[in-house]
Protein backbone atom coordinates (compact mmCIF):
# COMPACT_ATOMS: atom_id res chain seq x y z
CA UNK A 1 0.00 0.00 0.00
CA UNK A 2 1.36 3.39 -0.97
CA UNK A 3 2.03 5.71 1.94
CA UNK A 4 1.86 9.50 1.40
CA UNK A 5 5.01 11.43 2.16
CA UNK A 6 3.11 13.50 4.76
CA UNK A 7 2.26 10.31 6.61
CA UNK A 8 5.92 9.34 6.62
CA UNK A 9 6.83 12.65 8.19
CA UNK A 10 4.30 12.10 10.96
CA UNK A 11 5.55 8.58 11.59
CA UNK A 12 9.15 9.74 11.54
CA UNK A 13 8.55 12.36 14.17
CA UNK A 14 6.42 10.15 16.39
CA UNK A 15 8.11 9.57 19.71
CA UNK A 16 6.00 7.81 22.35
CA UNK A 17 8.61 8.50 25.00
CA UNK A 18 8.86 12.27 24.41
CA UNK A 19 12.51 12.13 23.48
CA UNK A 20 14.14 15.54 23.64
CA UNK A 21 16.96 14.69 21.25
CA UNK A 22 17.29 13.01 17.88
CA UNK A 23 20.47 10.92 17.73
CA UNK A 24 22.11 9.80 14.53
CA UNK A 25 23.16 6.18 14.85
CA UNK A 26 24.92 5.58 11.55
CA UNK A 27 28.22 5.58 13.40
CA UNK A 28 29.26 6.11 16.98
CA UNK A 29 31.57 8.95 16.08
CA UNK A 30 28.82 10.94 14.40
CA UNK A 31 26.43 10.82 17.38
CA UNK A 32 25.99 14.10 19.20
CA UNK A 33 23.50 14.79 22.02
CA UNK A 34 22.51 18.12 20.51
CA UNK A 35 22.27 17.02 16.86
CA UNK A 36 18.68 17.58 15.73
CA UNK A 37 17.70 15.43 12.76
CA UNK A 38 17.89 17.46 9.60
CA UNK A 39 14.54 18.70 8.43
CA UNK A 40 12.74 17.94 11.70
CA UNK A 41 13.44 21.08 13.71
CA UNK A 42 10.01 22.47 12.92
CA UNK A 43 8.44 19.64 14.92
CA UNK A 44 10.59 19.93 18.03
CA UNK A 45 10.97 22.77 20.47
CA UNK A 46 14.37 24.39 20.75
CA UNK A 47 16.55 22.59 23.26
CA UNK A 48 18.32 24.75 25.86
CA UNK A 49 22.09 24.15 25.83
CA UNK A 50 24.06 23.77 29.05
CA UNK A 51 25.59 27.01 30.32
CA UNK A 52 29.21 26.32 29.08
CA UNK A 53 27.90 25.76 25.54
CA UNK A 54 25.78 28.91 25.75
CA UNK A 55 28.76 31.02 26.76
CA UNK A 56 30.86 29.49 23.99
CA UNK A 57 28.24 30.32 21.36
CA UNK A 58 27.89 33.89 22.64
CA UNK A 59 31.64 34.38 22.35
CA UNK A 60 31.68 33.48 18.64
CA UNK A 61 31.50 36.28 16.05
CA UNK A 62 28.06 36.61 14.57
CA UNK A 63 29.48 36.35 11.06
CA UNK A 64 30.75 32.83 11.80
CA UNK A 65 27.24 31.40 11.22
CA UNK A 66 25.35 33.11 8.37
CA UNK A 67 21.68 33.73 9.04
CA UNK A 68 20.69 32.54 5.57
CA UNK A 69 22.87 30.17 3.59
CA UNK A 70 21.52 29.02 0.21
CA UNK A 71 23.97 26.12 0.14
CA UNK A 72 23.03 24.97 3.64
CA UNK A 73 19.32 25.31 2.83
CA UNK A 74 19.71 23.23 -0.33
CA UNK A 75 21.60 20.55 1.62
CA UNK A 76 18.84 20.40 4.24
CA UNK A 77 16.22 19.96 1.52
CA UNK A 78 18.15 17.13 -0.11
CA UNK A 79 18.75 15.38 3.22
CA UNK A 80 15.11 15.80 4.22
CA UNK A 81 13.93 14.35 0.91
CA UNK A 82 16.31 11.42 1.34
CA UNK A 83 15.03 10.83 4.89
CA UNK A 84 11.41 10.87 3.71
CA UNK A 85 12.20 8.50 0.88
CA UNK A 86 13.95 6.08 3.27
CA UNK A 87 11.03 6.15 5.70
CA UNK A 88 8.54 5.61 2.91
CA UNK A 89 10.47 2.59 1.69
CA UNK A 90 10.71 1.20 5.23
CA UNK A 91 6.99 1.61 5.87
CA UNK A 92 6.22 0.01 2.52
CA UNK A 93 8.36 -3.02 3.42
CA UNK A 94 6.75 -3.32 6.85
CA UNK A 95 3.24 -3.26 5.43
CA UNK A 96 3.92 -6.17 3.10
CA UNK A 97 2.28 -9.42 4.03
CA UNK A 98 4.40 -11.63 6.30
CA UNK A 99 7.01 -8.89 6.69
CA UNK A 100 9.81 -9.67 9.15
CA UNK A 101 11.40 -6.59 10.76
CA UNK A 102 14.37 -8.66 11.93
CA UNK A 103 15.18 -9.71 8.37
CA UNK A 104 14.65 -6.14 7.18
CA UNK A 105 17.14 -4.90 9.76
CA UNK A 106 19.72 -7.43 8.63
CA UNK A 107 19.05 -6.53 5.01
CA UNK A 108 19.41 -2.76 5.61
CA UNK A 109 22.45 -3.24 7.82
CA UNK A 110 21.31 -0.73 10.44
CA UNK A 111 18.58 1.74 11.40
CA UNK A 112 18.98 5.03 13.14
CA UNK A 113 17.06 5.59 16.34
CA UNK A 114 14.01 7.17 14.68
CA UNK A 115 13.68 4.28 12.25
CA UNK A 116 13.98 1.69 15.01
CA UNK A 117 11.25 3.24 17.18
CA UNK A 118 9.08 3.63 14.09
CA UNK A 119 9.32 -0.12 13.54
CA UNK A 120 8.53 -0.73 17.22
CA UNK A 121 5.41 1.42 16.88
CA UNK A 122 4.40 -0.55 13.78
CA UNK A 123 4.78 -3.85 15.64
CA UNK A 124 2.63 -2.63 18.53
CA UNK A 125 -0.11 -1.38 16.20
CA UNK A 126 -0.04 -4.71 14.38
CA UNK A 127 -0.35 -6.66 17.68
CA UNK A 128 3.15 -8.08 17.17
CA UNK A 129 4.78 -6.78 20.33
CA UNK A 130 6.25 -10.23 20.96
CA UNK A 131 8.82 -9.45 18.24
CA UNK A 132 10.12 -6.28 19.92
CA UNK A 133 12.63 -7.79 22.37
CA UNK A 134 14.48 -9.88 19.79
CA UNK A 135 14.57 -6.94 17.40
CA UNK A 136 15.93 -4.70 20.18
CA UNK A 137 18.65 -7.22 21.05
CA UNK A 138 19.80 -7.27 17.43
CA UNK A 139 19.60 -3.50 16.94
CA UNK A 140 21.54 -2.61 20.11
CA UNK A 141 24.28 -5.13 19.27
CA UNK A 142 25.11 -3.18 16.12
CA UNK A 143 26.31 -0.15 18.09
CA UNK A 144 27.46 -0.27 21.69
CA UNK A 145 26.18 3.21 22.60
CA UNK A 146 22.62 1.91 22.28
CA UNK A 147 23.11 -0.31 25.34
CA UNK A 148 21.96 2.24 27.89
CA UNK A 149 19.37 2.67 30.65
CA UNK A 150 17.13 4.86 28.52
CA UNK A 151 16.64 2.36 25.69
CA UNK A 152 16.15 -0.54 28.07
CA UNK A 153 13.58 1.42 30.05
CA UNK A 154 11.58 2.27 26.94
CA UNK A 155 11.49 -1.35 25.83
CA UNK A 156 10.51 -2.62 29.30
CA UNK A 157 7.76 0.00 29.59
CA UNK A 158 6.28 -0.98 26.22
CA UNK A 159 6.46 -4.71 26.91
CA UNK A 160 4.82 -4.22 30.31
CA UNK A 161 2.04 -2.10 28.82
CA UNK A 162 1.35 -4.82 26.26
CA UNK A 163 1.29 -7.56 28.90
CA UNK A 164 4.46 -9.34 27.76
CA UNK A 165 5.79 -9.65 31.29
CA UNK A 166 8.18 -12.55 30.59
CA UNK A 167 9.91 -10.49 27.89
CA UNK A 168 9.90 -7.42 30.16
CA UNK A 169 11.57 -9.38 33.00
CA UNK A 170 14.07 -10.88 30.55
CA UNK A 171 15.07 -7.39 29.41
CA UNK A 172 15.22 -6.26 33.05
CA UNK A 173 17.54 -9.11 34.05
CA UNK A 174 19.72 -8.56 30.99
CA UNK A 175 19.95 -4.89 31.89
CA UNK A 176 21.18 -5.65 35.40
CA UNK A 177 23.59 -8.35 34.23
CA UNK A 178 25.59 -5.83 32.20
CA UNK A 179 25.78 -3.38 35.07
CA UNK A 180 23.01 -0.95 34.13
CA UNK A 181 20.89 0.46 36.97
CA UNK A 182 17.12 0.27 36.42
CA UNK A 183 15.30 3.54 37.03
CA UNK A 184 12.19 4.19 39.09
CA UNK A 185 10.18 4.21 35.87
CA UNK A 186 11.49 0.75 34.97
CA UNK A 187 10.48 -0.70 38.34
CA UNK A 188 7.08 1.02 38.19
CA UNK A 189 6.31 -0.40 34.76
CA UNK A 190 7.06 -3.94 35.98
CA UNK A 191 5.05 -3.47 39.20
CA UNK A 192 2.07 -2.04 37.33
CA UNK A 193 2.30 -4.65 34.57
CA UNK A 194 2.16 -7.61 36.96
CA UNK A 195 -0.47 -5.99 39.18
CA UNK A 196 -2.73 -5.22 36.22
CA UNK A 197 -2.75 -8.94 35.44
CA UNK A 198 -3.47 -9.98 39.02
CA UNK A 199 0.11 -11.09 39.78
CA UNK A 200 0.32 -9.09 42.99
CA UNK A 201 2.86 -11.36 44.71
CA UNK A 202 5.35 -10.80 41.88
CA UNK A 203 4.62 -7.07 41.88
CA UNK A 204 5.44 -6.92 45.59
CA UNK A 205 8.77 -8.67 44.97
CA UNK A 206 9.86 -5.70 42.86
CA UNK A 207 8.77 -3.30 45.60
CA UNK A 208 10.86 -5.30 48.07
CA UNK A 209 13.81 -5.10 45.71
CA UNK A 210 13.42 -1.33 45.53
CA UNK A 211 13.56 -1.20 49.32
CA UNK A 212 16.71 -3.36 49.37
CA UNK A 213 18.58 -0.98 47.06
CA UNK A 214 17.19 2.05 48.92
CA UNK A 215 15.32 3.35 45.88
CA UNK A 216 12.75 5.94 46.93
CA UNK A 217 9.22 4.99 45.92
CA UNK A 218 6.89 7.67 44.66
CA UNK A 219 3.10 7.93 44.75
CA UNK A 220 2.89 6.62 41.20
CA UNK A 221 4.42 3.31 42.33
CA UNK A 222 1.49 2.66 44.64
CA UNK A 223 -1.14 4.29 42.41
CA UNK A 224 -0.70 1.50 39.87
CA UNK A 225 -1.18 -1.09 42.61
CA UNK A 226 -4.30 0.64 43.92
CA UNK A 227 -5.81 0.80 40.44
CA UNK A 228 -5.11 -2.91 39.91
CA UNK A 229 -6.65 -3.82 43.28
CA UNK A 230 -9.74 -1.88 42.24
CA UNK A 231 -9.87 -3.76 38.93
CA UNK A 232 -10.04 -7.06 40.83
CA UNK A 233 -12.39 -5.62 43.48
CA UNK A 234 -9.81 -6.17 46.22
CA UNK A 235 -10.91 -3.21 48.31
CA UNK A 236 -9.37 -4.32 51.60
CA UNK A 237 -6.02 -4.61 49.86
CA UNK A 238 -6.47 -1.07 48.56
CA UNK A 239 -6.72 0.23 52.13
CA UNK A 240 -3.68 -1.83 53.19
CA UNK A 241 -1.75 -0.48 50.22
CA UNK A 242 -2.58 3.07 51.26
CA UNK A 243 -1.37 2.36 54.81
CA UNK A 244 1.85 0.75 53.55
CA UNK A 245 2.40 3.71 51.29
CA UNK A 246 2.30 6.08 54.27
CA UNK A 247 4.52 3.79 56.38
CA UNK A 248 7.11 3.88 53.61
CA UNK A 249 7.15 7.66 53.87
CA UNK A 250 5.41 8.11 50.53
CA UNK A 251 2.37 10.22 51.26
CA UNK A 252 -0.62 10.11 48.86
CA UNK A 253 -1.10 13.10 46.60
CA UNK A 254 -4.24 14.37 44.88
CA UNK A 255 -3.86 11.76 42.13
CA UNK A 256 -3.92 8.96 44.73
CA UNK A 257 -6.98 10.38 46.47
CA UNK A 258 -8.86 10.85 43.21
CA UNK A 259 -7.97 7.32 42.16
CA UNK A 260 -9.22 5.87 45.45
CA UNK A 261 -12.49 7.78 45.24
CA UNK A 262 -13.10 6.52 41.70
CA UNK A 263 -12.34 2.91 42.61
CA UNK A 264 -14.58 2.97 45.68
CA UNK A 265 -17.30 4.61 43.55
CA UNK A 266 -17.14 1.78 41.03
CA UNK A 267 -17.36 -0.75 43.85
CA UNK A 268 -20.38 0.95 45.40
CA UNK A 269 -18.54 1.61 48.69
CA UNK A 270 -20.23 4.95 49.26
CA UNK A 271 -19.09 5.54 52.85
CA UNK A 272 -15.42 5.08 51.97
CA UNK A 273 -15.94 7.18 48.84
CA UNK A 274 -17.51 10.02 50.82
CA UNK A 275 -14.84 9.83 53.54
CA UNK A 276 -12.08 10.29 50.99
CA UNK A 277 -14.10 13.03 49.30
CA UNK A 278 -14.20 14.96 52.57
CA UNK A 279 -10.47 14.40 53.01
CA UNK A 280 -9.61 15.76 49.61
CA UNK A 281 -11.73 18.84 50.27
CA UNK A 282 -10.13 19.44 53.67
CA UNK A 283 -6.66 19.12 52.17
CA UNK A 284 -7.64 21.59 49.43
CA UNK A 285 -6.55 19.15 46.75
CA UNK A 286 -7.82 19.25 43.18
CA UNK A 287 -10.88 17.12 42.47
CA UNK A 288 -10.62 15.71 38.97
CA UNK A 289 -13.62 15.83 36.65
CA UNK A 290 -13.48 12.05 36.18
CA UNK A 291 -13.85 11.70 39.96
CA UNK A 292 -16.97 13.87 39.98
CA UNK A 293 -18.43 11.74 37.18
CA UNK A 294 -17.62 8.52 39.07
CA UNK A 295 -19.38 9.80 42.20
CA UNK A 296 -22.40 10.87 40.14
CA UNK A 297 -22.58 7.40 38.58
CA UNK A 298 -22.44 5.80 42.03
CA UNK A 299 -25.30 7.93 43.38
CA UNK A 300 -27.35 7.31 40.23
CA UNK A 301 -26.72 3.56 40.49
CA UNK A 302 -28.19 3.50 44.00
CA UNK A 303 -30.91 6.03 43.19
CA UNK A 304 -29.81 8.58 45.82
CA UNK A 305 -31.61 11.52 44.25
CA UNK A 306 -30.47 14.47 46.34
CA UNK A 307 -26.77 13.67 46.05
CA UNK A 308 -27.15 12.63 42.43
CA UNK A 309 -28.61 16.01 41.56
CA UNK A 310 -26.01 17.87 43.64
CA UNK A 311 -23.12 16.27 41.77
CA UNK A 312 -24.93 16.62 38.46
CA UNK A 313 -25.05 20.40 39.04
CA UNK A 314 -21.41 20.43 40.06
CA UNK A 315 -20.47 18.70 36.82
CA UNK A 316 -22.55 21.14 34.80
CA UNK A 317 -20.86 24.08 36.52
CA UNK A 318 -17.43 22.59 35.88
CA UNK A 319 -18.24 22.28 32.17
CA UNK A 320 -17.26 18.61 32.23
CA UNK A 321 -18.57 16.57 29.32
CA UNK A 322 -20.81 13.66 30.21
CA UNK A 323 -21.29 10.63 28.00
CA UNK A 324 -24.77 9.85 26.70
CA UNK A 325 -24.84 6.60 28.67
CA UNK A 326 -24.60 8.60 31.90
CA UNK A 327 -27.39 10.93 30.77
CA UNK A 328 -29.54 7.88 30.09
CA UNK A 329 -28.75 6.54 33.57
CA UNK A 330 -29.90 9.80 35.15
CA UNK A 331 -33.05 9.81 33.02
CA UNK A 332 -33.77 6.23 34.09
CA UNK A 333 -33.58 7.26 37.76
CA UNK A 334 -36.11 10.05 37.08
CA UNK A 335 -38.39 7.61 35.26
CA UNK A 336 -38.27 5.14 38.13
CA UNK A 337 -39.20 7.96 40.52
CA UNK A 338 -41.91 9.33 38.16
CA UNK A 339 -40.08 12.68 37.96
CA UNK A 340 -40.84 13.19 34.28
CA UNK A 341 -40.36 16.96 34.19
CA UNK A 342 -36.71 16.45 35.20
CA UNK A 343 -36.21 14.45 32.00
CA UNK A 344 -36.97 17.60 30.01
CA UNK A 345 -34.40 19.49 32.08
CA UNK A 346 -31.81 16.85 31.17
CA UNK A 347 -32.68 17.29 27.51
CA UNK A 348 -32.32 21.08 27.72
CA UNK A 349 -28.96 20.80 29.52
CA UNK A 350 -27.72 18.31 26.94
CA UNK A 351 -28.93 20.58 24.14
CA UNK A 352 -26.86 23.46 25.54
CA UNK A 353 -23.75 21.28 25.70
CA UNK A 354 -24.05 19.05 22.64
CA UNK A 355 -26.66 20.61 20.37
CA UNK A 356 -29.80 18.93 19.04
CA UNK A 357 -28.90 15.26 19.07
CA UNK A 358 -31.22 12.24 18.81
CA UNK A 359 -31.00 11.80 22.56
CA UNK A 360 -32.05 15.43 23.14
CA UNK A 361 -35.23 14.97 21.06
CA UNK A 362 -35.89 11.64 22.80
CA UNK A 363 -35.66 13.23 26.27
CA UNK A 364 -37.78 16.26 25.39
CA UNK A 365 -40.50 14.22 23.73
CA UNK A 366 -40.42 11.44 26.34
CA UNK A 367 -40.92 13.93 29.17
CA UNK A 368 -44.15 15.29 27.65
CA UNK A 369 -45.31 11.81 26.57
CA UNK A 370 -44.96 10.44 30.11
CA UNK A 371 -46.98 13.43 31.37
CA UNK A 372 -49.59 12.78 28.62
CA UNK A 373 -49.17 16.38 27.48
CA UNK A 374 -50.55 16.69 23.95
CA UNK A 375 -49.50 20.32 23.72
CA UNK A 376 -45.98 19.47 24.90
CA UNK A 377 -45.55 16.66 22.36
CA UNK A 378 -46.93 18.86 19.56
CA UNK A 379 -44.48 21.64 20.46
CA UNK A 380 -41.50 19.25 20.28
CA UNK A 381 -42.68 17.87 16.93
CA UNK A 382 -43.12 21.40 15.58
CA UNK A 383 -39.64 22.32 16.80
CA UNK A 384 -38.21 19.26 15.05
CA UNK A 385 -39.98 20.16 11.81
CA UNK A 386 -38.75 23.74 12.08
CA UNK A 387 -35.18 22.42 12.47
CA UNK A 388 -35.70 20.03 9.51
CA UNK A 389 -35.06 17.05 11.76
CA UNK A 390 -36.16 13.68 10.43
CA UNK A 391 -38.07 11.27 12.63
CA UNK A 392 -36.44 8.05 13.74
CA UNK A 393 -38.26 5.03 15.09
CA UNK A 394 -37.73 6.21 18.69
CA UNK A 395 -39.63 9.44 18.05
CA UNK A 396 -42.41 7.57 16.25
CA UNK A 397 -42.79 4.97 19.01
CA UNK A 398 -42.86 7.56 21.80
CA UNK A 399 -45.81 9.28 20.11
CA UNK A 400 -47.57 5.98 19.36
CA UNK A 401 -47.18 4.72 22.92
CA UNK A 402 -48.40 8.00 24.39
CA UNK A 403 -51.60 8.05 22.32
CA UNK A 404 -52.14 4.32 22.84
CA UNK A 405 -52.00 4.91 26.60
CA UNK A 406 -54.54 7.74 26.16
CA UNK A 407 -56.67 5.43 23.94
CA UNK A 408 -56.81 8.16 21.32
CA UNK A 409 -57.29 5.78 18.38
CA UNK A 410 -58.03 8.56 15.90
CA UNK A 411 -54.68 10.21 16.55
CA UNK A 412 -53.06 6.76 16.63
CA UNK A 413 -54.30 5.96 13.12
CA UNK A 414 -53.09 9.35 11.87
CA UNK A 415 -49.66 8.68 13.37
CA UNK A 416 -49.35 5.30 11.61
CA UNK A 417 -50.04 7.07 8.32
CA UNK A 418 -47.57 9.82 9.20
CA UNK A 419 -44.88 7.25 9.99
CA UNK A 420 -45.25 5.86 6.50
CA UNK A 421 -45.17 9.35 4.96
CA UNK A 422 -42.03 10.22 6.92
CA UNK A 423 -40.42 6.95 5.81
CA UNK A 424 -39.79 5.65 9.30
CA UNK A 425 -38.94 1.95 9.24
CA UNK A 426 -40.95 0.11 11.94
CA UNK A 427 -39.14 -2.13 14.42
CA UNK A 428 -40.47 -4.83 16.73
CA UNK A 429 -41.67 -2.16 19.19
CA UNK A 430 -43.76 -0.50 16.46
CA UNK A 431 -45.22 -3.88 15.48
CA UNK A 432 -46.02 -4.55 19.13
CA UNK A 433 -47.79 -1.21 19.54
CA UNK A 434 -50.05 -2.01 16.56
CA UNK A 435 -50.91 -5.48 17.84
CA UNK A 436 -51.48 -4.24 21.40
CA UNK A 437 -53.77 -1.52 20.03
CA UNK A 438 -55.65 -4.20 18.07
CA UNK A 439 -56.43 -5.95 21.36
CA UNK A 440 -57.96 -2.70 22.60
CA UNK A 441 -60.60 -2.39 19.85
CA UNK A 442 -58.29 -0.71 17.33
CA UNK A 443 -58.54 -2.23 13.84
CA UNK A 444 -54.97 -2.55 12.59
CA UNK A 445 -55.64 -5.09 9.83
CA UNK A 446 -55.14 -2.65 6.95
CA UNK A 447 -51.94 -1.25 8.42
CA UNK A 448 -50.48 -4.71 8.94
CA UNK A 449 -51.52 -5.74 5.42
CA UNK A 450 -49.87 -2.62 3.98
CA UNK A 451 -46.65 -3.47 5.80
CA UNK A 452 -46.83 -6.99 4.40
CA UNK A 453 -47.23 -5.70 0.83
CA UNK A 454 -44.21 -3.43 1.37
CA UNK A 455 -42.20 -6.52 2.47
CA UNK A 456 -41.55 -4.90 5.85
CA UNK A 457 -42.75 -7.98 7.69
CA UNK A 458 -40.42 -10.31 5.81
CA UNK A 459 -37.38 -8.48 7.17
CA UNK A 460 -35.27 -9.71 10.06
CA UNK A 461 -36.53 -8.60 13.48
CA UNK A 462 -34.83 -5.47 14.82
CA UNK A 463 -35.20 -3.29 17.90
CA UNK A 464 -33.93 0.23 17.26
CA UNK A 465 -36.00 2.07 19.86
CA UNK A 466 -34.10 3.83 22.67
CA UNK A 467 -34.17 1.71 25.84
CA UNK A 468 -35.54 4.68 27.83
CA UNK A 469 -38.81 4.39 25.93
CA UNK A 470 -39.43 0.83 27.10
CA UNK A 471 -38.33 1.81 30.62
CA UNK A 472 -40.98 4.56 30.65
CA UNK A 473 -43.88 2.72 29.00
CA UNK A 474 -43.09 -0.92 29.62
CA UNK A 475 -42.84 -3.69 27.05
CA UNK A 476 -46.51 -4.20 26.32
CA UNK A 477 -48.38 -7.48 25.92
CA UNK A 478 -47.03 -8.44 22.50
CA UNK A 479 -43.35 -8.03 23.42
CA UNK A 480 -43.88 -10.02 26.61
CA UNK A 481 -45.65 -12.75 24.63
CA UNK A 482 -42.71 -12.75 22.18
CA UNK A 483 -40.29 -13.37 25.01
CA UNK A 484 -42.41 -16.22 26.39
CA UNK A 485 -42.86 -17.83 22.98
CA UNK A 486 -39.19 -17.50 22.17
CA UNK A 487 -38.15 -18.93 25.52
CA UNK A 488 -40.43 -21.97 24.95
CA UNK A 489 -38.50 -23.00 21.85
CA UNK A 490 -35.67 -25.49 21.91
CA UNK A 491 -32.21 -23.94 22.20
CA UNK A 492 -31.22 -24.93 18.66
CA UNK A 493 -34.41 -23.47 17.26
CA UNK A 494 -33.70 -20.11 18.88
CA UNK A 495 -30.04 -19.66 18.05
CA UNK A 496 -29.84 -21.12 14.56
CA UNK A 497 -32.65 -19.10 13.06
CA UNK A 498 -32.97 -15.52 11.82
CA UNK A 499 -36.51 -14.53 12.72
CA UNK A 500 -38.68 -12.28 10.59
CA UNK A 501 -41.60 -10.21 11.86
CA UNK A 502 -44.07 -12.50 10.08
CA UNK A 503 -42.66 -15.61 11.73
CA UNK A 504 -42.55 -14.00 15.16
CA UNK A 505 -46.14 -12.75 14.91
CA UNK A 506 -47.35 -16.17 13.77
CA UNK A 507 -45.39 -17.86 16.57
CA UNK A 508 -47.04 -15.63 19.17
CA UNK A 509 -50.50 -16.17 17.66
CA UNK A 510 -50.02 -19.94 17.73
CA UNK A 511 -48.73 -19.99 21.29
CA UNK A 512 -51.13 -17.46 22.79
CA UNK A 513 -54.06 -17.67 20.39
CA UNK A 514 -55.31 -14.23 21.28
CA UNK A 515 -53.55 -11.63 19.18
CA UNK A 516 -56.23 -11.74 16.52
CA UNK A 517 -53.99 -11.03 13.56
CA UNK A 518 -52.31 -13.49 11.25
CA UNK A 519 -49.87 -12.37 8.59
CA UNK A 520 -50.63 -15.20 6.21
Amino acid sequence: MSVPMETCVLHCCYDPFRLRFKHSSSSSSSSHPFDLNKGSSCLYSRIPLPEPYTKLLLSLPTRAVPTHSPTKHATLLVDTFHEHHTLKALLSDLQKRDSCPLLLLKHHGDWNRDHFWLVVKFLRNASRSHEILKLFDTWKSIEGSRINESNYEKVIVLLSQDGLMEDAVSAFQDMKSIGLRPSLGTYNSLIHGFAARGKFEIAMLFIDEMKEINMIREADTYDGLIEAYGKYRMYDEMIECLKQMELDGCFPDHITYNLLIREFSKGGLLKKMEGLYRSILSKRMDLQSSTLVAMLEAYAKFGILDKMEMFYRRILDSKTNMKEDLIRTLALVYIQNHMYSRIETLGIDLHIKAGKTDLVWCLLLLSHACLSSRRGMDSVVQEMDKANETWNVTVANILLLAYLRMKDFKRLRTLFSEIRARRVKPDIVTIGILLDANNKSFDGTRILEAWRRMNLLSRAVEINTDSLVLAAFGKGRFLKDCEEAYASLELMGRENKVWTYEELIDLVCENQGGMGLKTR
